[in-house]
């Protein structure tokens, strides 16, 4: 590749002086307009940051074409020049100001959007980029301008990466700020007689920028003259069909649909200008980009997060790749019809035994038949299809376990439709992000839900879970809270629609299913996408692996769980209990729960069993023959315990994860055999891999570029992370690409985080989180060992063992939970007691301090998974002798 003649003048160039930008980089060219609103001959000098300003261009792979919008210039982009320069030298970053803008010239005149797709086009010319492979990067509205000069240089074009930004979405306004921007009171003393407009968009910046960082954004536009163009630029944004820009804005959002080159979506969805609406638009045009949503960025992105890291490691993929790099290596498909998860529930149609039962807040119970809900499910998948909703439409359901949520989920999975399920006990904070980071077309809920709906803006058209009554003020309501429907009247409609022949669409096996939500008990709750072939792997290995099979009576105290009864052809029944608080179920709503259906299955949390030992009262329940309870560790004294209530019953203990549940299983005997077998093992047994599911060790310390399918191990006492290989596994993490592809780093694996090790006789140890491995000076060490011997004193009813102070050099602090703490007293010589327990316990142990409370949080769906990471914020307190709470606080997604 030859460098084109370009000039270089003399003077002093801006990137001498301003912070993070290698002077080398900044760089003058001399470039003739062909832009009709220019006069014949007019030539202009671009201002560029280009990585190969002053190297040769004979190794250049190819070029990254970063366009910025308003009122930002190359600036922006200086992170990504910086990471190629150090890290691909191959690939080529040009950074441009647009003319008018940063340090380009000013043409004086008022440039349009095809104006400036031209200019940018003439630019690339005389860079001599024609013939060179260019991926574009766009933000803001050089998202835009990017997105046209791309659809009309295709044949060099490899791909296209885009950060906030937005073409012209359906029922397309104005966001907000920019309204504010362009009214005539605010338009010209906002852009350009001040900075404001500036000042406004830096602001935006999380975290802040630093005064040298804002100055240098600003460095072009000290001046009135200078942000001439700031004006005028928000004064192009096509606002109305009769602006000048819009039909070229038109040609490109629908040019968008045709271009299939691999293409990267980052996004900030703090964003006030561009939110995940414009997001949602750019998916449904493009759907096979790579996607990553980084909560808590937001329109500043480059600022707010490195996005140049993950740009150009996408980038140097090419042509090594698909264009859906997002998405887990799929499992081999079977040639066999898939049995899809409603398939028991149609073949029973006709049955009029009884298929779910709701128990009423009068304490009588509701049944319904076989025959029932197949033919409600049936109406109801009509009714949502007369709304439009179909194969891949998003429906967040918020609604409680019960017969009315069966039926909703099993309808929109009969049309296609991807259900959404955030648990409640996420918090409204944690709800809020799920729902608006899944983006559904409709949501259902209860009416709490959808007051919640209407005060966070929750995306959807709203659906009513129960009508509202014909008053006047039930009729206000609905009207309040943007009530299109209620399921009664997506009954009739869809009755209406069966009558007039209507049929329910060919499914895609492969297509997705569903996006749920984790627990949030470690970091911001993920969506998991499922499609219907893992969801029916799901009900094959929980059939397979606890024999539950049609008949069989089950008692869900884990919402979703209940959600499986149907596909199983089981009997289910939700507890009286609160949902989103486990802790709630008591001895004689279980009691009464079974008895509404004759169960002989229970599933519980570990936090509702507790509860149940806690109230029982000698109860027994020798009917039951097999009791479930997962989500975190259960001591075998309190499985002990559950088993004087279900005398006759195997009690097992799976693990798993909502990525894919269960992948391992242990029974109480096994369970009692590993911890009494005198083998020494650190961690929780979680038995072995359940039918279909293959688990194996990623050691610790293995380097990053020799984590492959080779460097996975089972044999005995080698710690690392557990990896897990099995149909049910997700398909990907919805909308975190970065995340999908670090789970994803082996082929056909997934990366649990979860810390692991098997013992001699080829069982499973879990020892905790990745994330939450301490480094003391003794080496690496996992909490759950210390934890579990913590518990082992009488009084001490939760611990947990956490890392005080810098990595590599950490102070091992365990947290004890006591009830009864009054005034700071604790039980007399309780911290020494928990130490010697532990001593004697944990192998080699390291040294140990002891912080005693009255509460440690805990997440909300089980309550059981501590919050370690506000554990340690309080013990680092405990230890430097701050003023403490004797209860911890809450912190989000837990429950103190």
């Amino acid at each position: 590749m030859v460098a084109p003649n370009v000039s270089q003048p003399s003077a002093a160039l801006p990137g001498a002086s301003l912070p993070g930008v290698d002077p080398s980089w900044d760089r003058y060219v001399e470039v003739l307009s062909t832009s009709s609103v220019d006069p014949a001959g007019s030539t202009y000098r671009w201002h560029v940051l280009d990585t190969h300003a002053n190297r040769a261009l004979d190794q250049v792979e190819a070029t990254l074409l970063c366009v910025h919008g308003n009122p930002t210039w190359s600036y922006l982009y200086r992170s990504v020049l910086k990471v190629a320069q150090e890290r691909f030298p191959n690939w080529r970053v040009i950074a441009v100001d647009q003319l008018d803008m940063g340090f380009s010239d000013d043409t004086g005149q008022s440039r349009t959007l095809p104006d400036r797709i031209n200019d940018l086009g003439d630019l690339t010319r005389t860079l001599g980029l024609d013939e060179s492979p260019v991926i574009t990067v766009g933000h803001d509205w050089g998202g835009i301008i990017s997105l046209g000069w791309a659809l009309g240089h295709q044949p060099q074009l490899r791909g296209v990466a885009l950060l906030n930004t937005a073409v012209h979405p359906a029922g397309f306004t104005l966001p907000p700020a920019l309204q504010l921007a362009l009214h005539p009171a605010v338009h010209r003393w906002g852009t350009q007689d001040t900075s404001a407009f500036i000042d406004v968009t830096m602001a935006l910046a999380q975290p802040k920028l630093s005064p040298e960082i804002r100055a240098a954004y600003k460095a072009p536009y000290g001046s009135r003259e200078r942000r001439r163009a700031v004006r005028q630029f928000v004064a192009d944004i096509p606002a109305t069909p009769a602006h000048p820009s819009h039909a070229t804005l038109i040609e490109v959002a629908e040019g968008l649909r045709s271009l299939s080159v691999p293409t990267f979506f980052q996004w900030g969805p703090k964003d006030p200008v561009f939110s995940d609406r414009y997001l949602n638009d750019l998916i449904e045009r493009m759907p096979h980009a790579r996607v990553h949503r980084y909560e808590g960025a937001s329109h500043l992105l480059p600022e707010d997060r490195d996005i140049a890291t993950p740009l150009l490691e996408w980038a140097d993929q090419f042509p090594r790749t698909s264009t859906s790099a997002d998405v887990a290596s799929p499992q081999p498909a079977s040639s066999e019809p898939l049995r899809f998860l409603s398939a028991e529930l149609e073949a029973r149609r006709e049955d009029t035994t009884v298929a779910s039962a709701d128990i009423l807040p009068d304490g009588t119970v509701k049944k319904a038949s076989w025959a029932e809900l197949s033919s409600r499910v049936e109406r109801l998948a009509a009714g949502l299809s007369t709304l439009g909703a179909g194969p891949g439409s998003r429906v967040s359901l918020l609604v409680p376990p019960s017969t009315d949520l069966t039926s909703v989920v099993y309808a929109c999975l009969k049309i296609g439709a991807v259900i959404v399920v955030a648990d409640a006990g996420l918090g409204t904070k944690g709800l809020s992000r799920a729902i608006n980071g899944a983006q559904p077309q409709f949501l259902i809920g209860i009416e709490r839900a959808l007051v919640g709906a209407k005060v966070y803006n929750w995306p959807g058209r709203k659906i009513a879970a129960l009508p509202f009554s014909e008053s006047v003020a039930g009729s206000a309501k609905r009207k309040l809270l943007n009530v299109e429907s209620d399921l009664t009247e997506l009954e009739q409609r869809g009755h209406d629609a069966l009558a007039n022949g209507w049929t329910a669409p060919a499914l895609d096996p492969d297509a997705d299913a569903a996006v749920l939500f984790t627990s949030g008990s470690t970091g911001p709750a993920k969506g998991v996408v499922y499609t219907h072939r893992q969801l029916a792997a799901l009900r094959d290995t929980i059939q397979n692996t606890y024999n539950l099979r049609a008949g069989t009576g089950l008692v869900a105290g884990f919402a979703p769980f209940a959600l499986l009864g149907p596909a199983l052809g089981a009997v289910s029944v939700t507890p009286d209990m609160d949902v989103t608080a486990p802790r709630t179920l008591t001895a004689r709503a279980l009691v009464d729960a079974v008895e509404a259906i004759d169960a002989t299955a229970v599933f519980c949390s570990p936090a509702a069993l507790e509860n149940v030992v806690a109230t029982a009262d000698n109860v027994s329940l020798p009917k039951v023959s097999l009791v479930l309870s997962a989500g975190a560790p259960i001591p075998v004294p309190l499985l002990e315990k559950v088993q004087t209530i279900f005398p006759n019953a195997t009690l097992h203990t799976p693990y798993g994860m909502t990525e894919a549940l269960p992948i391992a299983d242990v029974s109480l005997p096994t369970l009692s055999e590993a911890q009494s077998s005198g083998t020494e093992s650190n961690g929780v047994c979680v038995g072995q891999a359940v039918s279909g599911a293959t688990l194996k060790i990623l050691p610790f310390g293995t380097p990053e570029d020799e984590v492959t399918e080779s460097a996975l191990t089972q044999d005995a006492f080698v710690s690392g992370e557990v990896v897990v290989r099995a149909p049910h596994v997700k398909e990907r993490y919805d909308r975190l690409a970065l995340t999908q592809a670090h789970s994803a780093l082996i082929p056909g694996w997934h990366r649990t985080g979860d810390v692991g090790h098997y013992d001699d006789a080829a069982r499973l140890w879990i020892e905790g989180r990745l994330q939450h491995v301490l480094t003391t000076p003794e080496g690496p060490v996992t909490p759950v060992a210390y934890e579990l011997a913590a518990e082992t004193v009488p009084e001490v009813a939760r611990a947990a063992a956490v890392g005080v102070g810098p990595a590599g050099t950490q102070q091992l602090v365990v947290a004890v939970e006591v009830d009864g703490i009054k005034d700071g007293l604790a039980p007399s010589g309780l911290a020494d007691r928990v130490r010697a327990a532990i001593q004697a316990a944990v192998p080699d142990a390291v040294p140990v301090a002891a912080v005693l409370t009255t509460r440690i949080p805990t997440d909300i769906r089980h309550n059981s998974k501590v919050d370690r990471a506000a554990v340690a914020r309080w013990a680092e307190a405990a230890l430097a002798g701050g003023r403490l709470p004797a209860r911890l606080p809450r912190a989000g997604g837990v429950r103190s």
